[in-house]
């Protein structure tokens, strides 16, 4: 039973050194890959076997040749071993890159899909708040010239053509998802989509009173998507007016510096307050 013990103990000894010089390791390699971590978890277990067995062979004052075919028989079970680990630790740790890499992938389709809801909410106002502005006009009587009653039916069927296309556009989202969107770059006069965009939005603007200027000259023309462009000045326009006081003015204007073409929408709001801006 002594024997045993002297055995179990001088065994224990050998393993928590290298058990010991195996966390020191470890320590070191921290920033290392979860592959270099298995593999050095692997070879701590094998060497504390390997070590145990050395220890105690020597210990039994085996003879030279029979110690030998001990180590080489520990040490080609150690090297099948370790190179078993090596192979399960490069799946593991590709498994865990895979699993980070989904778990990133559904958070960027979950902002995506909420991006897409306040998008659709968004442009959506453009057309219906207009729509509304005109129908209430017409329905109250306030527009009753004829050529203007007609100007007014023509951009009814406008924004509902716009409105139409942003549906359409909802199912690009998959497209948007895959990377797979593809935009119809052409040559787009600038001019011709600010006065859209302006035709689509006075009735609202005449509602609350205010003005819209924009120079009737000196239009850039620009490479784009005609329908994007439209609904971004759409929209930089609704903002404007929505946020304008009544008896305001929002401008528009845009010009060429070198090879790039600048639009701006200006208002009389007051500007973003301070405490806002880190928000944008």
């Amino acid at each position: 039973m002594r024997d045993l013990a002297l055995i179990f103990g001088a065994a224990l000894l050998a393993a928590l050194g290298v058990g010991l010089a195996g966390a020191v390791a470890l320590r070191l390699l921290r920033g290392r890959s979860i592959t270099v971590h298995i593999f050095v978890l692997l070879a701590m277990t094998v060497g504390a076997v390997v070590a145990g067995v050395a220890v105690i062979a020597e210990a039994m004052f085996l003879s030279p040749h029979d110690l030998e075919v001990v180590l080489i028989t520990v040490s080609a079970a150690a090297v099948v071993s370790l190179a078993v680990g090596w192979l399960f630790g490069r799946r593991l740790a590709a498994a865990a890159v895979w699993a980070g890499q989904a778990r990133e992938r559904e958070r960027r389709i979950e902002k995506g899909r909420r991006d897409l809801v306040a998008w659709v909410s968004h442009d959506l106002r453009t057309p219906l708040a207009g729509l509304r502005a005109m129908a209430e006009a017409l329905e109250d009587g306030v527009v009753r010239d004829p050529e203007t009653v007609a100007e007014y039916h023509r951009r009814i069927r406008v924004e509902t053509d716009r409105m139409t296309r942003l549906v359409d556009d909802l199912f690009e989202l998959s497209r948007i998802n895959a990377g797979a969107l593809r935009l119809s770059l052409s040559a787009v006069p600038l001019g011709d989509v600010v006065s859209d965009a302006l035709a689509g939005t006075a009735p609202l603007a005449a509602a609350r009173r205010i003005r819209l200027v924009a120079a009737e000259s000196g239009w850039p023309t620009v490479t784009g998507s005609e329908p994007e462009l439209a609904r971004v000045v759409g929209n930089l326009l609704l903002n404007a007016i929505r946020y304008t006081p009544e008896d305001g003015t929002v401008r528009v204007e845009a010009g060429r510096e070198s090879d790039t073409a600048w639009l701006a929408v200006a208002d009389t709001c007051g500007g973003i307050p301070e405490s806002d801006l880190p928000r944008l």
